[in-house]
């Protein structure tokens, strides 16, 4: 028996196979979920249908986050199939590349307003159309990164935004906890993915991460998976509010060279 079965658990955020959010969609159908799948536009449909196919999933919509109609359709069109959802996954960020490629100093406004909207306001607005469809409580979790707590170059306004995130993640624990619907987010560590292709100097963060995290090591999309699966499952019953990290360790550090290069390890 599955940890997962009997729910419904609506993903956004696939883009391709090597997706966070896909990864954690792999992890919940091998655990028995009904998946419900959302995509940002025309351009992911030919990406998208084919895993969610590969899942039997039954519904596959595209919605717009930044459009409020949009949002209530899909959620109506879920609620016709489904007629509840158990689980929600948000793995959705977006950014100006010309936002992250210069100084911060120089961010737009339009360029400012546009990530928080996409990559903090969104969970707010998934998570009040999802309320509705889980009377008998939840578990949303949102995926967020360590730029949010630290400085780390040309994460820029993406920083400012995941920000945004986790301090929204707290908000909605405090707010729905006594539904039973709990909120919390997965800091991961770098993963070669398509939005992380888009972030200036991706592959020297992740060999630096790589070298200095206390495994030594990068992690995997599966590790994330299991991780979600943990939080959206009812192993996690007590657990709201939190953000937990997936990173092989990096955000313990204060000195980010390997400790072998200064101390004697046993």
């Amino acid at each position: 028996m599955g940890l997962m079965d009997g729910k419904v658990a609506l993903i956004f955020g696939v883009a391709n196979k090597r997706s966070i959010a896909w990864g954690i969609a792999q992890r919940l159908h091998a655990e028995g979920a009904e998946l419900a799948f959302s995509y940002a536009g025309p351009v992911l449909e030919r990406r998208v249908k084919p895993l969610a196919e590969s899942v039997n999933s039954r519904l596959v919509e595209p919605c717009d986050v930044t459009k409020d109609d949009e949002i209530e359709a899909l959620f109506q069109k879920v609620k016709e199939t489904y007629g509840r959802i158990d689980a929600l996954v948000h793995s959705i960020a977006f950014a100006n590349r010309e936002d992250l490629e210069g100084a911060f100093l120089n961010t737009t406004r339009e360029g400012f307003r546009l990530a928080l909207e996409i990559s903090a306001y969104s969970l707010v607005a998934l998570t009040r159309a999802a309320v509705p469809l889980m009377p008998n409580g939840g578990s949303i979790v949102a995926m967020t990164y360590y730029g949010a707590e630290k400085v780390l170059p040309r994460y820029n306004v993406m920083a400012v935004a995941k920000a945004a995130l986790e301090c929204s993640v707290r908000y909605l624990a405090a707010e729905l906890g006594h539904r039973n619907i709990r909120v919390n987010a997965i800091s991961a560590g770098p993963v070669k993915t398509l939005a992380a292709a888009g972030i200036p100097g991706f592959r020297k963060m992740l060999h630096y991460a790589e070298r200095s995290a206390p495994l030594r090591r990068s992690i995997t999309q599966d590790e994330i998976g299991k991780t979600a699966l943990w939080l959206l499952s009812d192993l996690s019953s007590a657990v709201t509010g939190e953000t937990v990290y997936v990173d092989a360790g990096y955000h313990i550090l204060g000195l980010t060279e390997p400790f072998e290069e200064i101390y004697e390890l046993p």
